[in-house]
Order: C-alpha cells, then structure tokens, then sequence
C-alpha cells in the first residue's frame, strides 16, 4: 500500500505501478511472489 500525499487516486496508482515495473527488488522476485500494489 502507497500513500503519496496531494496526489489524486489515479494518478498515485500510475506512479506506483510504474515504479514497480523499475524498481530491481521487484525485478527480483516478478514470477515468484505474488504483489499486490495499492493506494491507501
């Protein structure tokens, strides 16, 4: 869950699916461990 403050729903969910799609830790696992990304 991601909380990015003055950000609107939609516009958070996109940042945090992109990130996930770079981020090396998620790289890492992608295949292995189910992820979950949501906006709280």
């Amino acid at each position: 869950s991601a909380s990015i403050p003055n950000v609107d729903a939609a516009t958070a969910q996109a940042l945090i699916e992109k990130a996930h799609q770079v981020c090396p830790y998620s790289n890492a696992t992608r295949g292995n461990i189910n992820v979950e990304l949501s906006v709280a």
